[in-house]
């Protein structure tokens, strides 16, 4: 029987296509490359290799994309038909849950998954992402706490079992270990972009931004590449560093260099484009057309049934390029999800309260966006994406705060994020305008009183 570098059987495997199924999974570990084109040969060379096809359908169902989660049930259904063994077959069945929109159900049966198979990489990795789109931290961590004593330094695929946990130990606010276990990671693989942005993370979520330029500069060539899947996203780690020292002149540089020189229409490249432009606009950078191009390149992926995170990042580019019909159709969206599927419960429970808050702010009705976004960031971590994309939902807040007249909120939400982030000139300049805006009305008012 032919078994992976792990050593698990592969049902339907040759000799002939074994090399390009491993170059397909090192691929999709170290987020570089082309893993589908390595497993098209490896399903041409082999064609009922069942855990070639069913590594295609998760990069497909894990992607996000309305288009990618068709494709993904096409392949699914090729996969029905080939024998498979108990491990495979439990792969396939966390993949159907995904494509139901039952993120949570997916998790849990990947849960039992990795206690049975350990040793099985492309589940971790997999199940880690189910992880991070559900937005669960503890997860994140434990999932991999949980098979880590079963892995030793000499296995194969060690170092991205632990770049992997570098990322689950910074989501749940370890950050000193989870730098140490990131850097440790990168020592023995240094292409490992997983751990390279578990470790930026870090440096972000503690508002270390002059180590954090340091950190991306230092490693550049080896997360630059045109073949590298997270070019796009520590572009943005970067410019997210910029834009807290208030060098917005870089942050658009980077926005029109790396971000969106050849622009990308892979919906992870799209948000942190979103997120980028509505931060500098938060921050009163005129952004020019940059959205228009944007939000074109959206239309292909803002469906409003598929994963809400996404649509509430498209709604920011229409916004920006003034294209209410769009902005209307994803508010609907939300508004009517029925509560059928995990995914429609998220887009009623919180991707609603988020796009109203976002056209609340955006069209200046700011005590309308206070009421949304502070509701609906209590809730937003089990929403989707990590600490610090959904940090985009507190800073438009404490704004929509501060425009609002609400000093006393806004100067409260500043304390908050200054006792996370001490240092932060964002989170101080929030402070400072909030005790100005609440020390001139009394000013006013003693003036009055000795008239």
């Amino acid at each position: 029987m032919i078994t992976d570098t792990q050593g698990h059987a592969l049902s339907g495997a040759t000799t002939e296509a074994l090399p390009f199924y491993e170059q397909a999974v090192t691929a999709f570990q170290l987020y570089r490359g082309d893993p589908m084109a390595r497993l098209a040969q490896a399903t041409a060379a082999a064609p009922r290799f069942a855990m070639a096809h069913i590594l295609q359908a998760h990069m497909l169902a894990l992607a996000t994309e309305p288009g990618a989660a068709a494709m993904a049930q096409e392949v699914m259904q090729a996969i029905r038909l080939l024998p498979m063994n108990e491990r495979e077959a439990s792969h396939v069945a966390v993949i159907q849950r995904v494509l139901q929109g039952e993120w949570t159900e997916a998790a849990l049966a990947m849960d039992r998954h990795n206690v049975q198979h350990p040793y099985d990489i492309v589940a971790l990795q997999a199940g880690h992402l189910i992880d991070f789109y559900r937005a669960s931290a503890r997860n994140l961590r434990d999932r991999i706490a949980r098979v880590m004593p079963h892995w030793s330094a000499d296995m194969p695929g060690h170092s991205i079992v632990l770049g992997m946990y570098a990322f689950g130990l910074e989501e749940s606010g370890d950050y000193a270990r989870a730098e140490a276990v990131g850097r440790e990671a990168l020592d023995a693989q240094p292409l490992d972009c997983w751990a390279h942005h578990a470790v930026a993370h870090v440096m972000e979520m503690q508002g270390r931004a002059q180590d954090g330029i340091g950190w991306m500069t230092a490693r550049q060539p080896y997360w630059s590449g045109d073949d590298n899947f997270f070019k796009v996203h520590n572009a943005w780690h970067g410019a997210l560093c910029h834009l807290e020292l208030g060098q917005t002149d870089a942050v658009l540089a980077l926005y029109d260099g790396s971000v969106r020189q050849t622009p990308s229409a892979v919906v992870l490249d799209l948000v942190d484009a979103s997120a980028l432009l509505w931060r500098l606009q938060l921050a009163g950078v005129d952004v020019g057309g940059r959205w228009t191009e944007l939000a074109q390149t959206w239309d292909a992926h803002a469906d409003g049934r598929l994963y809400p995170f996404n649509d509430w990042h498209a709604v920011m580019a229409y916004l920006g390029a003034d294209r209410a019909q769009d902005v209307q159709r994803l508010r609907d969206a939300m508004r009517s999800a029925d509560g059928a599927s995990e995914v429609s419960r998220w887009a009623a429970d919180t991707g609603h309260d988020l796009i109203e808050g976002f056209v609340a702010h955006w069209r200046g009705e700011h005590e309308r966006a206070v009421q949304h976004l502070y509701r609906a960031r209590h809730i937003a971590n089990r929403f989707g994406g990590s600490h610090a994309q959904r940090d985009i939902i507190d800073w438009t807040l404490t704004e929509s705060a501060l425009r609002a007249g609400q000093t006393g909120m806004a100067e409260a939400l500043a304390h908050e994020r200054l006792a996370l982030r001490p240092h932060s000139p964002v989170n101080r300049g929030f402070l400072r305008r909030a005790q100005a805006t609440e020390a001139t009305p009394r000013a006013t008012r003693r003036v009055a009183e000795a008239q």
